[in-house]
């Protein structure tokens, strides 16, 4: 399982909150973030995430593809990430 979905489920995160996540990650990544750092995640576990996001983009491609969403959104979100940067 991607590490970004295993961290939120193990946070007691739903799977429908999961999606919206990454669907928000594919339309602007930087709002996704902000998404992510207000659903009471402990701090130590949302630091964790957040470099996972920033250092590895291809997490959120893996994670769209197993959440079964759109590719090509994922693929363009990886690149906005990766510009702004």
């Amino acid at each position: 399982m991607n590490p970004i979905i295993q961290l939120l489920k193990d946070e007691n995160i739903s799977d429908q909150q999961i999606a919206d996540v990454f669907k928000q990650l594919t339309d602007n990544p930087m709002v996704a973030m902000a998404i992510i750092s207000q659903m009471g995640i402990a701090q130590d576990k949302l630091q964790q995430l957040m470099m996972q996001v920033m250092t590895n983009p291809q997490l959120i491609q893996d994670a769209v593809a197993e959440l079964g969403l759109d590719m090509d959104a994922a693929l363009q979100a990886k690149d906005k990430f990766q510009q702004q940067q």
